[in-house]
């Protein structure tokens, strides 16, 4: 049996061999001249091992010399573009070659870009690149060129006075000029996606499944849909009409304060709001999947196409916000359809404390980010003194309950 060493870095290194190759784990006979290829496709991806004197079996066959070859693997590693950074040991016969997570991927060697697929490494083709690049984020999406958007078609009196009113462009201003100031415009005056999806007539002349879907159904599954509908304006104007669509399906309760009555929601409206605005601003506008609003019986789903952009855990939510569309997200707060950038969570969570509801269930995926409100039952209307009107609770229309607050009318 092979002696790893005493150290406890070492140790570790039987437990890779009796795992096997894998996602993270690469075993080497010898430095070959593919080395640089398998270091490439570790830093593009989440990091991993190279042990080198194992062969595929993961029977130890060592290698020697390893001083010279720490110095070879180090010069193949900083030959990559830009450099990778190792770390190198050796552990018996055994060389060892840790590829830690890097911070400037993409990674290339030779001029081609590698990526780990299970157990191997492969080269990335032109689409894998591309996506590979949106991914981490080092190209944005609503700041690319919108091809089918025309100034000369696209662009009428009305559309632009409506856009100029939300985005507080002083009216004498010309329309290029101010959209190329707040870089909605690219450098060949054609139309970036995030201006495009502020100025359509219908979001999906520009992209196919930018509109929102919403659906009302009967109880607390899919089964039976009583009400549909499909917005696909621009994105302010589908905001606005999301929130308002939602707000006709749930409960609003009639508060008597002397003389006057405030109506009152079952839900906070500005948090409802919020996560529509977010579902909007941070969705992955690459999917062919569009927003979906759900509303049931017991609970309202906002659910939105894509999970978290590079950078951000479901740990970070509430309290940073790195924006996958930030062109968009800039402009929605300019419109004041956005409060305070990177609040939007936090403040749905307080919004919800304020209204006395429980704040709402936040699921990720790699594909979806669903947010669900809890709705207030008849039978948690009773439990917190809440008395209601004569037999008015009917699914599937907007039902009123009136309270006589007379406690508070002091």
């Amino acid at each position: 049996m092979n002696n790893y060493g005493k150290s406890e870095t070492f140790d570790s290194i039987s437990d890779l061999i009796s795992l096997g190759e894998g996602f993270t784990t690469e075993f080497k006979r010898s430095v070959t001249s593919d080395l640089g290829k398998e270091i490439c496709a570790f830093a593009n991806a989440t990091g991993g091992t190279i042990l080198i004197g194992v062969d595929d079996s993961g029977k130890v066959c060592g290698v020697s010399g390893h001083n010279s070859l720490k110095s070879k693997i180090q010069s193949t590693a900083r030959s990559a573009n830009p450099p990778i950074t190792v770390e190198t040991e050796s552990a018996g016969e055994v060389l060892r070659v840790k590829v830690p997570a890097q911070h400037g991927k993409p990674y290339s060697f030779g001029g081609k870009f590698f990526m780990r697929e299970g157990a191997n490494s492969q080269q990335m083709s032109r689409d894998e690149i591309r996506d590979f690049f949106y991914n981490e984020g080092l190209i944005r999406f609503d700041e690319t060129r919108c091809e089918k958007f025309s100034m000369a078609n696209d662009l009428d009196e009305e559309n632009w006075k409506l856009f100029r009113q939300r985005a507080r462009i002083p009216e004498g201003m010309e329309p290029k000029i101010a959209l190329r100031n707040l870089h909605l415009l690219a450098e060949d005056d054609r139309m970036t996606h995030a201006g495009a999806w502020l100025l359509a007539k219908d979001i999906r002349k520009f992209h196919i499944s930018g509109d929102v879907s919403c659906a009302l159904f009967m109880g607390t599954d899919k089964v039976r849909i009583l009400d549909r509908r499909d917005f696909h304006s621009d994105i302010c104007s589908m905001i606005n009409e999301t929130v308002a669509w939602i707000l006709s399906k749930i409960n609003v309760e009639y508060v008597i304060k002397r003389v006057r009555r405030e109506e009152r929601p079952e839900l906070p409206e500005e948090a409802l709001r919020e996560a529509v605005v977010n579902a909007f601003a941070h969705r992955d506008y690459r999917s062919t999947a569009n927003i979906q609003i759900y509303v049931f019986k017991d609970r309202v789903e906002i659910v939105s196409p894509g999970g978290l952009p590079a950078g951000m855990t479901e740990a970070n939510l509430g309290t940073r916000s790195i924006p996958r569309n930030p062109l968009l997200f800039g402009l929605l707060h300019r419109m004041e359809m956005v409060e305070k950038i990177g609040s939007g969570i936090r403040r749905i969570r307080d919004l919800c404390a304020q209204h006395r509801v429980p704040e709402p269930a936040i699921e990720v995926s790699d594909s979806w980010v669903t947010v669900t409100f809890q709705r207030l039952t008849v039978q948690d209307s009773r439990e917190v003194g809440t008395k209601l009107g004569p037999s008015r609770h009917q699914v599937g229309t907007k039902s009123k309950f009136f309270v006589a607050a007379c406690q508070n009318s002091q």
